[in-house]
């Protein structure tokens, strides 16, 4: 744990920034042939820049899925309805260039085929998943809140109440430590795009008021510093301001540089890819730690070889805030969680058509999936004697 008074920053975007468009893009075809074929094998990227979406990647399934009428459904649900955002649901081109997944990739993660006779990892990787007690979330309190802000921007955005933004928009927010434990935000950023001609005095009332001090209240002083649109203005935004890619809100996704992050991004991959689930059992493992009283911080990193189903390590930090060793830990978890690919996805229901909702405003501190059951604490505990 780190000693002493420190300032920690994490950020957020929104639905509507262009990256995360296309991560939900990728996951929204994931979601599609997961419905109709739990089997399938997916890995889909996709890129937005003005007026285009290109979605390529791999796909294998025994389903057929409108590649074209999901990713107009997915912006148009995202608030991509003028030509002037960007980007425009009903005009904008849409390419593909999907081949199958490869039988070198395919021959190791399916049962019974090659030279193993249970279903490996999907490629090599570590994982890692971070939990602490300072959120109700077991979340760190920068990401938890930035997260909060984009939802809200989203909120305000779709409900009227601020009716001149526009999809596009981040949020940042600085917290200041001591002795690992937080004190108040220091400083919040929010940028949003909006419509031509709304003032900047207008707008940063508006978010100050109805975003920000809603969501932070009582983490506020009245030395909090707050930036809202600092440029004075953000009308060009969206795919036509910023290129999108899958993949690249890995930091977003996780802990917001929090906890590390093994470089594998999550969304239009299918859960054979222990990149993403490998990263979802980690979390449901220290956060079922924390919440054990086993310690107030907790990071567990897997790592697998492509075509094997044992991890090849566990490593467990606590952060000098552990009740039992590390060692002693890593003996518990290989005790009370089944860490092979295909008993991942059967314990944590991984293949089904989950994964749109993981795909903003982040994969972690929301108890709607099952990566964030505290469903091991009483055995984790009895294990530990507490």
């Amino acid at each position: 744990m780190i000693k002493g008074r420190y300032l920690f920053t994490s950020e957020s975007v929104t639905e509507g920034h262009p990256d995360k468009v296309c991560d939900q893009i990728s996951d929204a075809i994931l979601d599609a042939c997961l419905e109709q074929d739990p089997g399938s094998r997916v890995a889909v990227e996709t890129l937005i820049k003005t007026g285009v979406v290109i979605v390529a990647g791999e796909l294998t399934t025994k389903g057929y899925v409108n590649i074209p009428t999901i990713v107009r459904a997915k912006l148009k649900d995202i608030g991509y309805t003028k030509s002037s955002y960007g980007i425009e649901w009903e005009t904008c081109a849409v390419l593909v260039h999907l081949e199958e997944q490869s039988p070198d990739i395919s021959i190791g993660v399916t049962e019974g085929e090659g030279w193993f006779k249970e279903m490996g990892a999907g490629d090599q990787g570590m994982m890692f998943g971070y939990a602490s007690n300072e959120t109700v979330e077991h979340m760190p309190l920068p990401i938890d809140l930035a997260h909060k802000l984009t939802h809200k921007l989203a909120a305000v955005r779709k409900s009227g109440e601020i009716p001149y933004l526009a999809p596009d928009g981040k949020a940042q927010v600085t917290v200041e430590y001591v002795d690992g434990v937080p004190q108040h935000v220091t400083a919040v950023v929010a940028s949003n795009q909006h419509d031509a001609g709304i003032s900047h005095d207008l707008i940063e009332a508006d978010i100050i008021a109805k975003v920000i001090k809603p969501v932070c209240g009582k983490w506020l002083t009245r030395d909090t510093k707050f930036y809202v649109n600092p440029t004075g203005s953000f009308v060009i935004g969206g795919p036509q301001a910023d290129a999108g890619l899958t993949g690249r809100k890995i930091i977003v996704d996780t802990y917001g540089g929090m906890g590390r992050h093994g470089g594998g991004a999550f969304s239009g991959k299918d859960p054979s890819k222990v990149d993403r689930s490998g990263a979802y059992m980690a979390r449901y493992i220290a956060k079922n730690l924390v919440e054990a009283g086993l310690a107030d911080k907790c990071e567990v990193q897997l790592a697998y070889a492509i075509g094997v189903a044992d991890p090849v390590s566990i490593n467990v930090n606590l952060f000098d805030t552990g009740k039992r060793s590390e060692e002693e830990i890593v003996e518990m978890i290989k005790k009370v969680f089944r860490l092979k690919p295909a008993e991942m996805l059967e314990d944590l229901g991984l293949r089904r058509p989950i994964y749109t909702k993981t795909a903003s405003y982040g994969h972690f501190g929301r108890n709607a999936f099952p990566w964030e059951r505290l469903d091991k604490v009483d055995e984790l505990k009895k294990l530990a004697n507490l």
